[in-house]
């Protein structure tokens, strides 16, 4: 009997006892620290997810979902300021800053999974790195849509993308648990680019064994794996062969399992919170933390929800953007007119309760060492507006086209209530109509990639924490069209080209976000967005959820949550 308990004390995870029936149906696991093992987490995404392969979802919504499933060489610290090692177990940086070299962690295996002899995982080498880093860099948008990262930055990405060698020589795997990579030109921020959700492992099996069903068919090697996707949730089950420990040496993860359900309506969210049928609500509107919380007698009664909210600083920007190679939109007097016809700090005070932060400066928000105070932003003018307007051949808007304006939001939310104000002030400044066109995320998304939509709500979060990540986005022109993906707007400019490309070659951390600065500026004076706000990321969870942190990047991390029923439950 001791040597029983001896077993299961240095196990890390006791096991309770129990004698009745009733006990039995609490059973649960409690390791080291008293934190438990078991349980479900649930929340709502606004948005369906129906893909969660690395390489062809990025959309956060996916990605919160394909986060638990994969994990890259690096990952970003919790602070959300720097890189730090995660399936890599230490690297080191030449001093040309050019050479990176990777020490892969042993031990680590891949999910279980059909794709594999027995259905077993494999353990995890070197040479998956370079298979996975090469299909990034590989021309095929229907595996891969993230060429834009790595292609003009490893020596040999662009000839593998081009057709002209079988493989990124750049790439090298010097034995099972070393990885070299090698840059065409010093880049700074190169660790950040290496935490992106995009660059991740996969093993070559599961592609080969499901190919376009690959989206369905996640295998990874993170804390979770996908047990289901449907049009209507997700559902995610602990990994039992996860690598990672706690600091008390328990087995990670803690849940058993994590359920995603798919509806975009905020008052289904917010009443499901307050009936503890999901246990997180993200982006609470402040108008309606009162339908959460209850009234103030049910508070005093104890019938609210026991909870937290959190509120962290996010690094994202809400824009709008135009299409530049519409004849009306290509005129920058007319995206000019735009962008100082509104009157951001009103819109915030009068229709959004003050639920955002009105961009006062560039399209890259606050951040770590980035001086966002050195960029100057649109400043409301209605009558410089107006003659704006007027000077690219619109006076008064006559003559003007019906716009629509594509917005992917739930009627009633502050997204779309921003889209309606901004609606006003362009009737009422500029005297143009412009049409909203509620539309799903994907609906958006393939309408601006057909020339379709010519004006539309945008969003970018960071990928990682750097200036760079906002401005690539912008990178275009004849050279980089055919690796640069991502550039929406159909922007070019030589000048921004030569200044991006400049910051990114500089080592020097002062001098290098200077420069980035000056590409900001430059984003402004050309009016190429329409910036309009930034906004905090909070989150309210039910307290019997532990230890769930809320990040800059709004990315949800449940490696180590776990549940504990309260007193009185």
């Amino acid at each position: 009997m001791y040597k029983n308990i001896l077993l299961a004390l240095l196990s890390g995870v006791l096991f309770v006892g129990c004698t009745t029936k009733a006990e039995k149906e609490e059973e649960a696991l409690v390791g080291r620290g008293g934190v438990k093992y078991g349980g479900e987490f649930r929340f709502y995404s606004p948005e369906v997810v129906s893909d969660v392969f690395p390489l062809t979802v990025s959309d956060v919504y996916s990605q919160r979902v394909s986060g638990q499933i994969f994990q890259g060489l690096l990952r970003i610290s919790p602070d959300g300021t720097k890189a730090e090692p995660a399936l890599a177990e230490s690297y080191t940086i030449s001093d040309d800053a050019k050479t990176f070299t990777f020490k892969i962690r042993k031990g680590v295996h891949f999910q279980d999974d059909a794709c594999f002899d027995e259905g077993n995982g494999r353990e995890v080498k070197a040479k998956d790195f370079k298979y996975c880093f090469e299909l990034a860099c590989k021309n095929d948008p229907k595996v891969n849509q993230f060429s834009w990262l790595l292609t003009d930055r490893i020596v040999g990405a662009k000839d593998y993308f081009d057709g002209k060698a079988n493989e990124v020589t750049g790439i090298r795997v010097p034995s099972d648990y070393e990885l070299v990579i090698e840059l065409s030109e010093p880049f700074a921020g190169f660790e950040k680019v290496l935490t992106h959700p995009a660059l991740v492992l996969f093993p070559k099996e599961a592609l080969d064994k499901y190919g376009e069903e690959i989206g369905l068919h996640a295998v990874g090697t993170g804390p979770f794996r996908l047990a289901s996707l449907s049009e209507t949730e997700a559902k995610l089950e602990r990994n039992p062969k996860y690598w990672e420990k706690d600091e008390f040496g328990n087995e990670l993860p803690y849940l058993s399992s994590i359920l995603v359900q798919f509806n975009g309506k905020k008052i289904d969210e917010l009443m499901a919170f307050r009936k503890e049928e999901i246990d997180l609500v993200l982006e609470i509107p402040v108008d309606e933390i009162q339908n959460v919380l209850g009234t103030l007698i049910e508070a005093q009664e104890g019938k609210n929800v026991k909870h937290r909210v959190a509120s962290v600083n996010s690094l994202n920007i809400e824009y709008i953007g135009f299409a530049h190679n519409n004849s009306v939109f290509n005129n920058p007097k007319v995206r000019k007119a735009f962008n100082t016809a509104i009157n951001r700090q009103e819109i915030v005070e009068r229709d959004l309760n003050g639920d955002v932060i009105a961009v006062e400066n560039g399209f890259v928000p606050y951040m770590s060492d980035y001086p966002v105070s050195k960029v100057h932003g649109h400043v409301f003018d209605a009558k410089k507006a107006a003659t704006l307007l007027e000077e690219a051949g619109y006076p008064g808007g006559k003559g003007f086209p019906v716009v629509d304006f594509y917005v992917n939001t739930a009627e009633g939310s502050a997204s779309y209530k921003m889209a309606e104000a901004i609606v006003r002030s362009l009737k009422e400044n500029l005297g143009v109509n412009v049409n909203i066109k509620k539309v799903s995320y994907q609906e958006r998304e393939d309408a601006i990639k057909s020339g379709e939509a010519v004006m539309w709500r945008g969003g970018w979060l960071a990928d990682y924490p750097d200036p760079e990540n906002f401005l690539n986005i912008f990178v275009g022109g004849d050279e980089t069209q055919e690796i640069i993906a991502i550039n929406p707007f159909n922007y070019s400019s030589e000048e921004f080209n030569k200044l991006f490309d400049a910051a990114k070659k500089e080592t020097d951390l002062k001098k290098r976000m200077d420069l980035y600065a000056q590409c900001d500026q430059l984003i402004i004076d050309d009016a190429v967005v329409m910036p309009l706000f930034n906004k905090d990321f909070i989150t309210m969870v039910n307290l019997k959820a532990k230890k769930f942190e809320t990040n800059q990047m709004e990315r949800l991390d449940f490696t180590r949550v776990y549940i504990k029923e309260l007193a009185g439950k």
